[in-house]
């Protein structure tokens, strides 16, 4: 028994030395977690869903009504321009045909009878004449009565008004043989339309109707056919979201993948933006289309395509994980280093939880955002821009021009204040600028425009120039091909390096996102260093003064982690 006390004693005597080791230490040893900068390639990408469907599509219908008497295509099949792919039962029409042509004989035969009665019509005219002219000879001399030479005369008269009735009557005839010579070609029109042949070249996607099926065309001409001009060339027609579409241009690179080819990825290019909105359930969306070769025939009309709209993109570009910038300090990780808190931890301590900081905007105690430029300056290492290609704001640094709002100014009208400065900058420059942009990924399309025709018209000269200005320059023929530049993508942002066991703040230019890592523009920052990118075992095991229980989240504070602004590797805690 006195064994057993001696035991517990020594028991409980190591149990509270371990104890009181354990509050002086203050619970576990904080874990930094750190994430290195890398070099690779960053995309910068619009998601969207569409559908395949092929170039141009027809749809074969009938003009006339009847029954289905023979098909000579189906699904999947190969057609010729002119091809008799089906045939309605003609006999019907052909009854018709033979009716309208009897109908066409009768009204030639009047025509030829109004015709002869149209020249005996003359001759009486003529015998009347002459009768009249010998009772007029005689009447002269006395030797006729008045009431001969009268009746010579109602008779002329009477001849002349027969010959223009019957005049009339011929035009009559000849009307009613137009006519029904109209109703024979109706008819023979209508008899060849029981003959269907394919208007292109193509594939049958769709065929609808069967043998012995009855098609009616009262109002609009039944379907039969649907063919595919070329399937070697498709498009997808994807729905793009309004916050989105302002960043899309023609001839961006697109990749998609399709369900049916789940590890292959398929290629395309962006041709055109739809002006036509479509609002569904208050979500609105623009499509585009996506020209997309298919020389293998794998892609099939109606598949669904995840499409990805590449919007920038930087080849083996300096980069730094999403997870560093957004991880934000707190006063008591300090406290827990024995470290001072640095005014840039205050700042952003002050204003809670709302500090999460994402890539390319305004993060806490950050600098406010450089306003989108293209500038040859935005690139790391590059000479200091001149004053004609900072397109900067009044205020310097790289602010907006709304002074450090974070570029929510008006684009378009940054975009033409940058198209003007580069109109007046010399070939030199232009040529600088240009090259710039190309490194970078970005479209130059509207600067090569004015620089090719600037060249064009110092080469020619004077004459060029008169051209220019008195002549009529041929008008876009789709609204695409006015459409702004897409602009630099640069913003401000920090980083904090875990140095000799203290936290220092590195601040930052950013450039394009993939949502994962961030292009690094400025070099304070070099590659295989190690950012924080999170804190670990700060307040797992220990209260702090005026909280509750540590670790639950019912309490005041609870679910917080003082270490990493919300527990975790990149911020937030699980």
């Amino acid at each position: 028994m006195k064994r057993a006390l001696i035991g517990l004693l020594i028991v409980g005597a190591i149990g509270a030395g371990a104890g009181a080791y354990y509050i002086r230490r203050g619970g576990p040893e904080i874990q930094v977690n750190t994430a290195p900068i890398t070099r690779g390639d960053i995309i910068d990408s619009v998601g969207a869903t569409g559908t395949l469907q092929a170039v141009t599509t027809v749809q074969v219908g009938s003009q006339v009504s009847g029954n289905i008497q023979w098909l000579g295509a189906d699904f999947n099949s190969i057609v010729k321009k002119g091809q008799v792919i089906a045939r309605l039962d003609p006999s019907l029409f052909d009854a018709q045909l033979q009716q309208a042509r009897a109908n066409l004989g009768q009204a030639r035969a009047n025509l030829t009878k109004a015709q002869s009665d149209l020249e005996r019509t003359k001759v009486q005219l003529v015998d009347a004449e002459q009768k009249y002219s010998r009772a007029k000879e005689l009447a002269t001399k006395s030797l006729l009565p008045q009431s001969d030479l009268d009746a010579a005369k109602i008779a002329v008269d009477s001849a002349r008004a027969m010959l223009a009735s019957q005049q009339a009557t011929v035009a009559q005839t000849q009307a009613a043989v137009s006519q029904s010579q109209a109703s024979v070609n109706q008819n023979q029109v209508n008899l060849d339309h029981t003959v269907i042949g394919a208007p292109i070249d193509g594939i049958v996607i769709q065929r609808s109707v069967d043998v012995g099926q009855t098609v009616a065309a009262s109002m609009q001409a039944p379907t039969l056919f649907v063919i595919a001009a070329d399937l070697t060339k498709m498009q997808v027609n994807a729905n793009i979201d309004e916050a989105d579409v302002g960043r899309i241009r023609p001839g961006q690179h697109v990749t998609f993948r399709v369900d049916a080819y789940p590890t292959e990825t398929f290629e395309g290019t962006v041709s055109q933006i739809r002006l036509q909105p479509l609002v569904v359930s208050n979500v609105t969306t623009y499509g585009t289309v996506i020209d997309v070769p298919n020389t293998q025939l794998k892609l099939k009309p109606g598949m669904t395509a995840n499409v990805k709209v590449e919007i920038a993109k930087r080849s083996d570009a300096l980069r730094v994980a999403n997870a560093a910038l957004r991880f934000r300090p707190t006063a008591e990780l300090f406290a827990a280093l024995n470290q001072p808190v640095p005014p840039e931890a205050q700042t952003a301590g002050s204003r809670g939880r709302g500090g999460q900081g994402q890539p390319g905007r305004s993060a806490p105690g950050a600098s406010a955002p450089m306003a989108s430029a293209t500038t040859p300056s935005a690139t790391p290492g590059a000479a200091p821009a001149q004053p004609d290609l900072a397109f900067r704001g009044r205020h310097g640094g790289g602010e907006s021009d709304e002074g450090g709002r974070g570029g929510s100014g008006d684009q378009g009208d940054r975009a033409q204040r940058m198209m003007e400065r580069f109109k007046g900058m010399p070939p030199d420059d232009q040529a600088r600028f240009i090259a710039r942009m190309k490194e970078r990924g970005q479209d130059t399309g509207a600067f090569d425009k004015i620089a090719s025709g600037a060249g064009a018209k110092r080469s020619a000269g004077p004459a060029a120039e008169v051209r220019t200005k008195y002549g009529a320059p041929a008008p876009p023929q789709t609204i695409d091909a006015l459409f702004a530049p897409l602009q630099t993508v640069e913003s401000r942002g920090r980083a904090w390096l875990f140095m000799n066991h203290e936290l220092k703040p590195v601040n930052l230019r950013l450039g394009i996102s993939d949502g994962t890592n961030t292009e690094l523009l400025s070099t304070e920052l070099q590659l295989n260093m190690e950012v924080v990118s999170g804190v670990t075992g700060l307040g797992a095991t220990r209260a702090l003064p005026g909280q509750g229980a540590p670790g639950n989240p019912l309490m005041p504070g609870g679910g917080r982690a003082p270490g990493g602004g919300f527990g975790g590797p990149g911020g937030r805690g699980r």
